[in-house]
């Protein structure tokens, strides 16, 4: 494991070590949980981001889509706790 030197404001340690104490741990494990969360909400977003251009790439090159309009019926039904058919993609117009 290795070693890393952060400088905190006194103000955001005196609040960690606070925060620490309420979340009944030290202020070296609530420091490091907040680094591990911050990490995974980052590496999620990334991912998240990666899969979006994905498939706009798809789409752009022709591959099929859901109107808006299709997509919004099929919403809307679910949302009011109807049965609805899935809309059928389909190749987009040009």
């Amino acid at each position: 494991m290795s070693t890393t030197t952060i400088r905190l404001p006194d103000e955001l340690k005196v609040r960690v070590a606070q925060a620490a104490e309420r979340a009944g741990t030290t202020p070296h494990a609530f420091i490091l949980e907040a680094i591990a969360e911050k990490t995974h909400d980052e590496e999620e977003r990334a991912a998240f981001a990666a899969t979006a251009r994905e498939r706009f790439e798809r789409i752009v090159e022709g591959g099929p889509t859901v109107s808006w309009s299709d997509a919004r019926r099929y919403l809307e039904a679910r949302a009011a706790g109807q049965a609805a058919k899935r809309p059928a993609a389909r190749k987009r117009a040009r």
